[in-house]
């Protein structure tokens, strides 16, 4: 899996198609990852303790990994990431519109 926590992607499938936001946390076991303020459900809690407190909470749930593209800071539009290594071999992300490295 390609995108990592703290990318900016793009939904691209689905009733939150167009919205852009952060990750804020990938589950590349199950090929899924959460977009701040994407695919949000509704979740009645009850008040656990006396710090907590009940009622309706908005809640993200997962995406599928292939439903989201990342956002290239270098053109500013969603693409795939490609890989390519570095000269001490390493593995670096990059754009494949622009060919520019990704954070």
């Amino acid at each position: 899996m390609r995108i990592k926590k703290g990318d900016t992607v793009q939904v691209l499938s689905g009733k939150h198609r167009g919205k852009r936001g952060q990750v804020m946390r990938a589950m590349p076991k199950a090929g899924k990852v959460v977009v701040e303020g994407a695919n949000m459900a509704k979740r009645h809690t009850k008040p656990r303790g006396a710090t907590m407190q009940g009622g309706i909470i908005d809640k993200d749930m997962p995406l599928p990994v292939s439903s989201v593209a990342i956002v290239c800071p270098g053109c500013g539009e969603p693409s795939r990431v490609g890989i390519r290594f570095d000269e001490q071999g390493r593995k670096l992300r990059v754009c494949r519109k622009c060919g520019t490295d990704l954070p």
